[in-house]
């Protein structure tokens, strides 16, 4: 017996605006269902006594410390662009609206 039914896989749809065929229906309704008893088989293999991790390896903090470096100056950041106006890249406008 199917723990989700073709109704309710229906009404699924409804509230997300899904138009579903008749043999999409029965299609999700066995695709739900296994995915349903997927997870009862998983809750029922958790033991109380093993306390829950997000990774099965423990992590290290992998990032270097932020540290401060030159950085581009203003001419330097311009000096490829095909377009510069007052320091500032010039780019074609888009939305039509005045400045």
């Amino acid at each position: 017996m199917s723990a989700i039914t073709r109704d309710e896989v229906a009404h699924l749809a409804r509230l997300s605006r899904l138009a579903l065929a008749d043999d999409e229906l029965d299609h999700f309704a066995a695709q739900l269902d296994q995915i349903v008893g997927a997870v009862a088989r998983v809750s029922e293999v958790a033991a109380g006594d093993i306390p829950p991790s997000s990774h099965a390896l423990p992590l290290t903090n992998v990032f270097r410390p932020d540290e401060v470096r030159p950085g581009l100056t203003p001419e330097g950041a311009l000096s490829g662009a095909p377009a510069v106006e007052e320091d500032r890249f010039r780019v074609p406008r888009i939305l039509g609206e005045e400045a």
